[in-house]
């Protein structure tokens, strides 16, 4: 299993060193929280170091990881990280401007937090951010690229943390255990209770009257 997870880690590391050959400083960046009925979207970006000995075995797709590894993934993500951005683009913003600008308004941010400019943007998936460092967007970049995969776990963990602190706000909606998607569970407790602050009525409008 642990042979796996080395193979996993340095097939996206090899890609990254393809890409650092033309480009030399660059950065991967993905979201977490697209799908969700409420609460941010949150965009992360960073640039990894690729030297063999800083880096950090068992990143993945942060989608194939458990929560505890996500967790201790993030943490040393943070420390070994030449420099990244976490961004939050809250509801309000979704629902004025649509999920996908929003979502772009993020990595355009995520971008511009960085403390080294890069030569290039790695994106999961997403096209024609509002920034003038070159991006190449990469269906399935969290499957792909170290950096955009490292970027993944630096998504889902702070906003899955930031969910969790929202369920103490929000107790009856259960936000600690669904994050916010829209389970059978979370439906039911939307229409019993009706909307709170941090739902998206523009993706609730079809279970509740807003």
């Amino acid at each position: 299993m642990k042979s796996n997870k080395i193979e996993t880690t340095l097939k996206l590391v090899e890609y990254d060193r393809n890409i650092a050959k033309q480009y030399n400083i660059f950065c991967g960046i993905d979201e977490a929280g697209r799908g969700p009925l409420c609460g941010p979207v949150v965009v992360a970006s960073c640039i990894m170091p690729l030297d063999n000995d800083k880096i950090i075995m068992g990143i993945n797709d942060s989608k194939k990881l458990s929560e505890k590894q996500r967790e201790e993934l993030f943490e040393q993500i943070k420390k070994t990280a030449i420099c990244y951005s976490i961004q939050e683009i809250d509801e309000k913003t979704i629902d004025e401007i649509n999920i996908l600008e929003a979502t772009k308004l993020g990595m355009k941010k995520a971008i511009e937090g960085l403390s080294q400019k890069p030569n290039l943007t790695l994106v999961d998936a997403v096209k024609n951010i509002d920034s003038d460092v070159q991006q190449i967007a990469i269906i399935k970049g969290d499957a792909t690229s170290y950096s955009i995969a490292a970027a993944s776990i630096l998504a889902k963990v702070y906003r899955d943390k930031l969910m969790q602190k929202l369920d103490a706000e929000y107790p009856e909606y259960h936000f600690a255990k669904h994050k916010g998607y829209g389970t059978k569970e979370h439906i039911e407790l939307l229409k019993k209770f009706g909307p709170c602050k941090i739902h998206r009525k523009s993706f609730i409008k079809n279970f509740v009257k807003i």
